[in-house]
């Protein structure tokens, strides 16, 4: 059963543990907005393109393409805004913005402590990222090293074996398929930032470790076995993973 909790309540006031979750023995990661601090680029990115014909790209309107592979995320904009221009003509201007200021994204906090943390230790750790493999590039330029750490890297939108975006279960069912080892949903726990990524986490039969925006409310939250304010509040032992030292 899902658990909701502020990372307050899971560390508890003299940091004891006060949940049980289930042992996990991989981790798989969403990048946007819980690994790499890209979503105020991808907001100030759409309202450029907005800017012209008047239109607001809301707080509602985001929330609701997070997680979505491109080509998908780009029908819902063009269709909440009403933008005069087709999807394709969408994802053209907003790829080419995206490449011109993606390199300036920086990690989240806590997000390198802990790849670093579970490569170190010998836990699996793979990417499972809405964005194609050319975003990815252009995002992770500067943090190459970082994340050539992963296992493996599962591309929504570039990769044919995800037929559908979050919030279905593919990309974390692919992911977790691509593991050496092949570990049972169950063995798997995800890392998200996005509603629509938690609710893929969970269909999949998969833990899900929720980082939102502050701004996201507490219906959209219900889902995720553990909500917390950073991945610097994340407990690895928690879940039967090794413990920070």
């Amino acid at each position: 059963m899902s658990r909701l909790f502020s990372s307050s309540q899971v560390l508890g006031s003299s940091g004891s543990k006060m949940a049980s979750f289930g042992k996990v023995t991989h981790c798989i990661f969403d990048m946007d907005g819980l690994l790499l601090d890209t979503e105020i680029l991808y907001t100030q990115v759409t309202q450029s393109i907005a800017d012209p014909y008047g239109k607001k790209y809301t707080w509602e309107i985001k929330q609701s393409v997070m997680g979505m592979q491109r080509d998908e995320a780009a029908e819902a904009i063009v269709a909440a805004l009403e933008l005069p221009l087709t999807a394709e003509e969408y994802v053209k201007i907003s790829t080419e913005r995206i490449n011109s200021i993606m390199e300036q994204c920086q990690l989240m906090p806590g997000a390198e402590r802990l790849v670093r943390h579970l490569h170190q230790h010998k836990i699996p750790i793979a990417l499972a990222t809405s964005s194609g493999a050319d975003s990815v590039e252009v995002k992770t330029k500067n943090h190459q090293e970082l994340f050539e750490l992963f296992n493996h890297k599962v591309m929504g939108s570039s990769d044919p074996d995800v037929k559908e975006g979050k919030p279905a279960p593919d990309i974390f069912l692919v992911a977790a398929s691509r593991f050496p080892d092949k570990p049972a949903p169950a063995q798997c726990l995800v890392f998200e930032d996005a509603p629509n990524g938690v609710t893929a986490a969970i269909a999949a039969g998969m833990q899900a470790v929720m980082v939102p925006d502050e701004r996201v409310e507490e219906d959209q939250r219900k889902h995720a076995t553990v909500v917390l304010r950073s991945l610097e509040d994340f407990r690895p032992e928690d879940f039967g993973l090794p413990a920070f030292t």
